[in-house]
Parts: C-alpha cells; sequence; structure tokens
C-alpha cells in the first residue's frame, strides 16, 4: 500500500463521517481499494464492533430524511438498496405505514394546495403523489379529500 493511500478503515470512517452507510454499501464502495483478500471484511468487522457501523441508524437516518417527502414504497426500496435486513425494513415500513396519509396530504398541500379543477388536473396530482412513492389508496383519499375541502 502506498504511503498518501489512506487504510480501508480510514476510507470507511470518512464515508461514515459524511452519513450512515450500512455495511453493505461500505463493502461496495471500498472494495475496489482491497489489496489483501479479507482485509476489507477484517476492517469492516472492528468498525461495527466498536459501534461505527449500525444498521439501525442507516434506517432511522433513511427514515429522517425522507419521510417528509416520499411514501413508504420509495423509501422501503431506498433501505432494500442498501443491503439492510429484510426483517429491519420490514419494521421501517410497518411504522411508516401509519403516518402515510398525513404524509401524502403534506405533501400534497405544498406542492399544489388546492383540489384539481378538472381531471386532467386530478391525474396530474394522483400522478405526482404516487412518483413520491405513495399507494394507490392513500393518494385517492388525499386527491378526494382535497375536493370535498372545498
Amino acid at each position: 500500500m502506498a504511503l498518501d493511500q489512506p487504510s480501508l478503515k480510514g476510507r470507511a470512517l470518512r464515508l461514515l463521517s459524511l452519513r450512515e452507510h450500512s455495511r453493505a454499501e461500505l463493502e461496495r464502495k471500498l472494495q475496489p481499494f482491497e489489496e489483501e483478500p479479507g482485509s476489507l471484511a477484517q476492517a469492516l468487522d472492528e468498525l461495527q464492533a466498536k459501534g461505527f457501523i449500525s444498521e439501525q441508524r442507516v434506517i432511522e437516518s433513511v427514515v429522517h430524511r425522507r419521510s417528509a417527502k416520499l411514501g413508504t414504497q420509495r423509501i422501503r426500496q431506498e433501505l432494500q438498496s442498501k443491503g439492510l435486513a429484510p426483517e429491519a425494513v420490514l419494521q421501517a415500513v410497518e411504522q411508516l405505514r401509519a403516518t402515510e396519509l398525513d404524509r401524502a396530504h403534506e405533501v400534497w398541500r405544498k406542492k399544489f394546495g388546492s383540489p384539481p379543477v378538472d381531471a386532467a388536473e386530478r391525474a396530474k396530482q394522483m400522478r405526482f403523489l404516487a412518483g413520491r412513492g405513495f399507494g394507490g389508496e392513500v393518494i385517492h383519499k388525499v386527491v378526494a379529500g382535497a375536493s370535498l375541502q372545498e
């Protein structure tokens, strides 16, 4: 290893200082820098033992950053792409479902603020919410509820 290059552990700590990363993400990002087979796994084992790598913190971070703008489906997809345990992702998704209607309504209110005036506007609002990862039933309630409030 060249002296001017940071160690695998140093690179991992630099990535972790920017945001929470799952072990799978760190493995994927640091794989090109592994010179000896097994050295990456050893470095990540040490960091995990010291509490620098935590699946729970990754989940909490993603949910905190993304829940105000995205629906449960999009957040689940993001968590799964990070290589997290399926049970942990499922638990986070269940908690998000409880607040999905309120979150969808807030996203809709910020973007549109007024009920659709015709079918084209209604479709536009529904597509927007669907693109953000909100479920069909929630989308219908939000858009229909907006029409009823007027």
